[in-house]
């Protein structure tokens, strides 16, 4: 499996790890941290090649400007291991650059993750997951409900995370070019 993830900047991520290392110390949650960068994951496929991706990338990139995604409350996937997470807001552009995104890689990969459709995607933060159980979630988000997580966070990358041995890895980032600004932006296979 392949993650189109855009890293959160130092802030961000400084404030994510603290609360995730705070969720292990507390109630043993570490398996979030087998991605070791906190992330928004965009797509992630099973198929199609590194190159493609790395290439589709770049262009999408090179096209679309820095921007701004707000995050609120905390959320739950339901299941036996259910995952703890951060929403983040479904806005137009956001909602615009996941769709283009999607579409720019579907013409070469068939096996997009289901969950990753525009028309059901959540974006979200992940706060734990994997070796999680009803249970222990439902006693994190009361150690969490005080928190506020009202926040702004600006995205400037795309990036591949890769599976290498027991860790999500970094296999390429693309800054993102500009500024937020309203003008739309065309991702196209042909370049």
């Amino acid at each position: 499996m392949v993650a189109i993830v855009s890293l959160l900047d130092a802030e961000s991520t400084d404030r994510m790890n603290s609360l995730i290392h705070r969720l292990e110390r507390e109630f043993g949650l570490k398996e979030v941290q087998t991605t070791p960068y906190p992330h928004l994951t965009w797509l992630t496929v099973n198929d199609g090649s590194l190159q493609n991706l790395k290439q589709t990338l770049g262009h999408a990139a090179g096209i679309c400007c820095k921007f701004r995604i707000n995050t609120t409350g905390l959320g739950v996937f339901p299941g036996p291991k259910p995952v703890l997470y951060i929403p983040v807001i479904r806005t137009q552009g956001v909602n615009r650059f996941h769709g283009q995104l999607h579409e720019a890689v579907a013409s070469f990969c068939q096996e997009i993750g289901k969950h990753y459709h525009p028309s059901i995607w959540m974006p979200h933060l992940s706060l734990a997951l994997g070796d999680t159980s009803p249970e222990v979630v439902s006693q994190a988000l009361l150690y969490l409900n005080q928190e506020n997580f009202d926040w702004h966070i600006e995205l400037d990358n795309l990036a591949l995370l890769t599976k290498r041995q027991d860790k999500f890895l970094k296999d390429g980032e693309f800054p993102l070019v500009g500024v937020e600004e309203e003008a739309a932006f065309k991702l196209s296979t042909k370049y």
